[in-house]
Parts: C-alpha cells; structure tokens; sequence
C-alpha cells in the first residue's frame, strides 16, 4: 500500500486525537513516529497494525475508526484536494454515486500503481443503491462508508448507509433528500480577484 494512506491515517490520528495517540500508535503498531513517505510501499499488515493499535489505545471498535478516518479523509481542510477531486464527480450526490464506477480509472491516472478494486454501483429501485466493492479485508469497506457520509453531508444529501462489517455483501445507500441541507461550497475553478 502507498506510504500516502498511511500517512493520512497518522494525520487523522494526530488531527483527532494528539500527538500522544500518535505516540502510542506508532509504538505499538511498531513503525516510525516520524512517519511515511506518501510514494512508497508499504506492506498492507502496516496499516492493519496502527488500525488495530489505535483501537487499542481509545478502546473503540476498528470499524468505527476506519468510518471516522473516511470522514476525516473529505472533511478536514488538511485534504481539500482530495475533496475537490471528489466534487468532480457531479453537481449533486446522486450524480456523485454513479460517478464512483469511474473512480478505479481516476485514480489509476494519477498513480498508475495504486491498485483500486473496482466498484460497482447498482440500483436497487427508488433512491436505494447497492455499491459493491471487491476489497480483500475489514478495512476498506468502513472507510469507504465514512467517505460517502462526509461526501453526502458535503452535497446536503440525507443519506441511509448500511454494511456488513465483516464479509462480502454491498454498501447499501439509500438517498432519503438530495437537498436536505445546503451544502458546502465549491466552484470548479479559482475564483477571480
């Protein structure tokens, strides 16, 4: 996995909850507090290991973790870009979900090696989607949920998730209000001064 995961984990760590959890984290994870370097690899069981650490050290589930990280991911000003990257995808959350097909392809065109399972959004009827995703693990999945939450408040979507923490079945999404709240501001491009 690309060290720029792992260093966006210790970021949401130091972010969320002080440079002491980063400590700990890192201590106990057995990897560098000083951190990665975000274009190199890293084996996939690092970033296992600082999951199941921070777990430890706030005494929380990993899937609650990895929902929060998702979040922090296209919430905090620390990864606007990301966000930005991701509002591209569509002018409402609806047209946000059916661009998430196109991610795998996305993503390869910035970093060839970065290997994205691809996802598969279906319509289940209504506003109520399943999206598949082929990811070996626990990890993803909760993150991928936390992702949609912050980018459906991100649009003022009231959106419904469910998933199976464990195992192989979608992420269920059902839009209850597409505009149930004014969304974030965003402009495709620089605004003129």
């Amino acid at each position: 996995m690309y060290g720029l995961i792992n260093r966006a984990f210790q970021f949401f760590v130091r972010d969320s909850y002080g440079e002491r959890a980063w400590l700990a984290v890192s201590g106990c994870a057995g990897v560098d507090p000083a951190g990665f370097e975000a274009l190199e690899l890293y084996e996939d069981d690092v970033t296992e290991r600082m999951v199941t650490a921070l777990s430890g050290v706030l005494r929380l589930p990993p899937s609650m973790l990895l929902e929060d990280f998702g979040t922090y991911l296209v919430s905090h000003p620390r990864h606007e870009s990301l966000r930005r990257l991701l509002r591209f995808g569509g002018s409402s959350f609806l047209e946000f979900l059916y661009s998430l097909d196109d991610m795998p392809s996305r993503v390869r065109l910035v970093l060839p090696e970065f290997s994205i399972p691809e996802l598969k959004l279906c319509r289940e009827g209504g506003e109520r989607f399943a999206l598949y995703c082929d990811w070996p693990g626990d990890l993803m999945r909760p993150t991928v949920v936390g992702l949609l939450r912050g980018m459906a408040d991100d649009y003022g979507a009231l959106v419904l998730m469910d998933f199976p923490e464990s195992g192989a079945g979608p992420i269920m999404i059902e839009l209850l209000d597409g505009r149930f709240a004014d969304g974030r501001s965003f402009a495709l491009g620089a605004r003129p001064t």
